[in-house]
């Protein structure tokens, strides 16, 4: 378990130039995008860890999302949302937000790209259509708009102010935002979100906020009340002194429905949610763990070790990106045992 434990995962080579704000697999294939603040979305082939391709942006790339393998997503802090071949690396703007777009979700069933801006607003756009008619919704938020999350039915969005918003995906992509909100959520945790995902089974939300702590919701309101807890966790003693780091990351493994949590302590910790057991933890990688995403079999993940400024202008690690053979044994959740006669 040792040698596990201390295991990073191999290098990619040639990984982005400056803060790494995305990690993502293809679910249909290994291959990897990777949004940075040097102005360019990267894509990989993780299983031999060598670059295929670069996308040029106008600015910093905040998000980034598969369509499929031939087409790919970005969003920056100019508020364009582009979509690029992968192929012939020719980019297109989709359209654009009025600040920085914070957050992109691709969403297949609908055929639609959803895109979450700091200008306090929601859009959802058809590449099928001609531009400037290809905004089929448009939706104002209580915030600026520091995640989302999508599952088949619902969308989750976290901003500002604490609001959490929960969407019928159908009827916001069918044009009908007033009936699409669900849910108008504060969210249990007391300081800012900074992650979030929705669970693979669609009954809640994970929630990460910047104080170390992780909240486990349901979209059900009887669940909601009876099932959901908080916990804490990214914390560490430093010099006598408990030092908490922000929940950079979420993200579930699709056959087991355990979750990761990256930090800005460098840690990976995977969880059973159901059980409320932490089933392992990787050992410190060289600085933040900004981003991470397991693959479409969960037997790999991508770990993005960029250091996100938790502490200020300091001299950090270079950015890197680690792809890790993930272990049966780290993300099964355990049996759980019968209570005592």
């Amino acid at each position: 378990m040792a040698a596990s434990a201390a295991y990073l995962g191999e290098l990619v080579e040639a990984p982005p130039a400056d803060g790494i704000s995305r990690v993502i697999f293809s679910q249909t294939s290994d291959l990897l995008l990777a949004s940075s603040w040097d102005k360019s979305l990267h894509l990989y082939d993780a299983v031999t860890r060598l670059p295929r391709a670069s996308y040029p942006h106008q600015a910093p790339v905040l998000d980034c999302c598969f369509e499929n393998d031939n087409t790919v997503y970005a969003a920056g802090l100019d508020g364009q949302v582009k979509r690029f071949d992968v192929q012939t690396t020719r980019g297109a703007v989709l359209g654009t937000h009025g600040k920085g777009v914070q957050s992109i979700i691709f969403l297949p069933a609908q055929g639609v790209l959803l895109s979450g801006s700091w200008d306090q607003g929601l859009r959802m756009w058809d590449p099928r259509m001609a531009p400037g008619q290809n905004c089929v919704s448009s939706v104002p938020v209580p915030g600026k708009v520091y995640a989302a999350s999508a599952g088949k039915e619902r969308l989750v969005v976290a901003t500002s102010g604490r609001h959490v918003l929960i969407y019928d995906i159908r009827r916001l992509a069918g044009g009908h935002s007033p009936e699409a909100l669900e849910q108008h959520r504060e969210s249990s945790l007391k300081f800012q979100t900074r992650s979030l995902s929705v669970y693979t089974d669609g009954r809640g939300y994970a929630l990460g906020s910047v104080e170390g702590r992780v909240a486990m919701e349901f979209f059900d309101a009887a669940d909601a009340q009876a099932n959901k807890y908080a916990f804490k966790c990214h914390r560490r003693n430093e010099g006598g002194k408990d030092t908490v780091y922000p929940v950079h990351s979420i993200t579930f493994h699709s056959g087991y429905g355990t979750f990761a949590t990256g930090g800005g302590d460098g840690v990976i910790c995977i969880w059973d949610g159901e059980n409320k057991k932490r089933l392992f933890q990787t050992a410190r990688y060289p600085t933040s763990v900004a981003s991470m995403s397991f693959s479409r079999t969960g037997e790999m993940l991508a770990v993005a070790s960029s250091y996100a400024y938790e502490q200020g202008e300091r001299d950090h690690p270079p950015d890197a990106i680690y792809i890790r053979a993930v272990q049966d044994v780290e993300v099964r959740p355990k049996a759980r045992k019968p209570a005592a006669a």
